[in-house]
């Protein structure tokens, strides 16, 4: 049996979810189910809203730009954020869309821009991150909306790592490294420990800020094979091999 109802529309809401509440949509929303899907009154989607699991709820027509839902029952409790923290130095637009996208679908909890010497935008929008997680949230069955933080400097994120993070370890995915084994960096790791990965810009790290990264006790520096990846791709590569060794993959 599937984990969830894969041909069912799913839809993120802010209200608070419950038998018998009722949804108003925006005018977005709205014509997102009248016009672009064409559905009709008592027609059922999945709705979530990262708090009270995911609800069936029917669709009630109140003319031909606006509609509301009415929950009816719940068809999965709520899920945990997990706990894999995804940073990154911010990529231009589109890329950055695809990036934040392909790491909710890999399971990161929370999203958290970095600032390096090379990073290629300089202004990240945190919101528009937030749609595109959501979006992603939304085709792949996630009930858990990961947590966004916003931009913070490298070396500020390091010299403060140890007070906000605790126990975490910080894989930092080096194209430096001298082995082409990302497997092996991870051995000396234990399953079930807090994580965080940590992917650079397209112009890569520093080396002033490689070897600050390599100085820091809480942080692994892992290789990701004989290519040269592009940060988004890279991204993906990371968490696959994370979740694959460590994660919830395993």
């Amino acid at each position: 049996m599937p984990r969830y109802e894969f041909r069912m529309q799913r839809l993120h809401v802010e209200d608070g979810l419950s038998a018998g509440a009722e949804i108003a949509l925006d005018r977005a929303q709205s014509n997102y189910l009248l016009n672009v899907l064409r559905m009709k009154g008592g027609d059922e989607v999945l709705l979530f809203n990262g708090r009270d699991g995911e609800w069936r709820a029917a669709l009630r027509q109140e003319g031909r730009k606006q509609a509301s839902l009415v929950a009816s029952e719940m068809t999965r409790p709520q899920a945990p954020l997990p706990d894999l923290h995804y940073l990154f130095a911010p990529l231009k637009h589109a890329r950055l869309d695809y990036m934040v996208q392909k790491a909710v679908e890999m399971g990161a909890g929370a999203l958290r821009p970095v600032v390096t010497r090379y990073t290629q935008s300089g202004r990240v929008n945190l919101e528009r991150m937030r749609s595109n997680a959501v979006e992603a949230c939304e085709q792949c069955g996630v009930l858990a909306v990961p947590a966004i933080d916003e931009p913070v400097a490298l070396e500020a994120l390091l010299a403060g790592w140890q007070a906000s993070e605790g126990a975490r370890i910080l894989v930092f995915c080096d194209e430096g490294e001298a082995s082409q084994n990302p497997l092996a960096a991870l051995d000396d790791l234990s399953q079930g420990v807090p994580l965080a990965v940590l992917v650079g810009p397209e112009g890569g790290f520093s080396e002033e800020e490689r070897a600050l990264l390599r100085a820091q006790p809480f942080v692994v520096p892992m290789p990701l094979g004989p290519r040269v990846l592009r940060a988004d791709t890279a991204a993906v590569a990371a968490l696959a091999v994370v979740q694959a060794r460590l994660g919830d993959w395993h």
